[in-house]
């Protein structure tokens, strides 16, 4: 052989060579990500083959909501949500091109059939032709108090524009409503014709971030809801609700010549008062002094015992607690100086649950929960039961689980004890539910408890029967102006009326 002849043989077997290679790596290493791409019409297509299983409440013969409904395009069935705006934070979406959010992800494998527990499903399939619709999701929501939780919220009647509302069963962790105001409605976004793109760019530059849900990813200063917390830390250091405390008009902590005042003249002009009467009242002077007294340590591991600074949250199935929706972390803020000591000002305004505390819905909820349940906070989930495209055959069933104890039972007693106070004679008295035991705290978060314009409305609570609780709740109307934490009182007692409607009263 030539010379020639060589280097044309030597070029070819290089380039034999590189696209072997390269078929290679295509195969074993990217193959993958080509097959699952979202980009990969074939996948679409194929995964459109199958109905995607039903989104339902925990109410027996309730509708569903989230369906799939066949068409007559390429894409066999198209994803729908019957109850729009209403449940869109909680179930989220399945877009064709994109990632799904809410229920709608965490349980897609589930949804779309490719799930091992429905193994046997696309087994007999096989052997049948058919395409076995994926398996179905119910959800712990309670219905009426879904409902009523996000028509309250858009309906409120202090205009505020934005809030949210969770309902926690306080025995189980279970989440009875999770809303959060404005929302959006899913149907848009998991449109099959091109359009889709264009309405999420729509809600993604809307006012009021529509797209964001408040009740998990947006954190509040507590305001005077962290009045709880403080009472509960002061039980711990063997106070009790009869312990006097001194309040009156003012409180100048030591080191600042700021001036804490009560929200109104005649909140607690009096110079003592006990623990459960300041409760009542809401006296800001009160627990400043008190928050000062107890210090930086015991107000911190007051907090972390009830769920402050848990950045590991999730929110989902039981059964996969570190991919569920991400909970932000709630916190109290620097309570200590530079050199490691009580920073004094910083603690008493912290105490009313101002400065830099801050709190998700969720987590305040969680602390209500746990008082009426006798300190054992339990594990919040929404996933109750996977069952399969017959809606007969149970896959999985949610085992509740206890996330850790806050306090002792004895203390949890006296807490509600005075929580109970504030709404039979306080000033959560909108709260109140014919029949049941109501406890509850309002609070109005501001820069300053003095300004009540332009600021937030809480109320943090529960319901009890024959002395078992039956739910919790917490509500936050933002920028709701004077009145708010009446109006979140208010919502509160409705949203809690919807869960026993649903439990039959129990």
């Amino acid at each position: 052989m030539n010379a020639p002849l060589r280097r044309v043989g030597v070029v070819v077997m290089v380039l034999f060579g590189l696209l072997f290679a390269n078929l290679n790596w295509v195969q074993a290493y990217k193959g993958n990500d080509y097959r699952t791409s979202p980009y990969n019409g074939r996948v679409q297509i194929d995964e459109y083959d199958r109905q995607r299983g039903y989104i339902m409440v925990s109410n027996p013969g309730s509708k569903p909501i989230a369906v799939s409904e066949a068409t007559k395009g390429n894409l066999k069935y198209l994803r729908s949500y019957p109850n729009g705006a209403a449940y869109a934070h909680v179930i989220g979406y399945k877009p064709v091109n994109g990632t799904a959010t809410g229920v709608e992800q965490l349980e897609n494998d589930f949804l779309s059939g490719s799930s091992d527990k429905l193994f046997a499903d696309r087994l007999r399939d096989i052997f049948t032709g058919s395409h076995t619709a994926g398996g179905n999701v119910t959800l712990t929501l309670s219905k009426t108090a879904q409902d009523t939780a996000y028509k309250e919220l858009a309906n409120n009647k202090l205009d505020a524009k934005s809030g949210a509302v969770v309902a926690l069963d306080p025995n189980t962790g279970g989440i009875l409503a999770m809303a959060s105001f404005p929302s959006f409605d899913p149907n848009p976004l998991v449109a099959h014709d091109g359009k889709a793109g264009d309405a999420y760019k729509r809600l993604e530059g809307q006012a009021g971030n529509p797209l964001l849900n408040r009740a998990l990813q947006e954190t509040y200063p507590p305001a005077s809801t962290f009045k709880v917390l403080v009472s509960a830390a002061a039980l711990s250091a063997n106070r009790n609700p009869d312990t006097p405390l001194q309040a009156g008009p003012g409180y100048q902590a030591p080191g600042t010549s700021h001036i804490i005042r009560n929200a109104t003249p005649s909140t607690c002009p009096q110079e003592q008062m006990t623990l459960k009467e300041a409760l009542t009242v809401s006296c800001n002077t009160a627990f400043a002094r008190l928050g000062v007294e107890l210090g930086a340590q015991r107000l911190n591991d007051t907090a972390r015992a009830f769920g402050f600074y848990d950045n590991s949250l999730r929110v989902g199935n039981l059964s996969a607690t570190d991919r569920g929706l991400r909970v932000s972390e709630s916190v109290l803020g620097p309570l200590t100086t530079s050199s490691g000591g009580d920073d004094k000002p910083n603690i008493a305004i912290s105490s009313i649950g101002l400065n830099e505390v801050r709190v998700t819905p969720l987590q305040n909820a969680m602390v209500a929960a746990a008082i009426a349940n006798d300190c054992s906070q339990m594990r919040p989930y929404l996933v109750e039961r996977l069952v399969g495209p017959d809606l007969t055959t149970g896959l999985y069933a949610a085992a509740p689980k206890e996330l850790r104890r806050s306090c002792t039972a004895s203390e949890a007693a006296q807490l509600r004890e005075m929580m109970v106070s504030v709404v039979e004679n306080g000033t959560g008295k909108k709260a109140q539910i014919d029949g049941y035991v109501v406890g509850g705290k309002t609070g109005t978060g501001t820069a300053d408890e003095e300004a009540n314009a332009g600021s937030d409305g809480w109320f943090i609570g529960f319901a009890m029967k024959d002395g078992r609780p039956v739910a919790a709740v917490a509500v936050i109307l933002d920028d709701a102006g004077k009145g708010g934490s009446g109006e979140a009182a208010r919502i509160a007692g409705l949203v809690m009326q919807g869960v026993i409607k649903d439990k039959g009263g129990k």
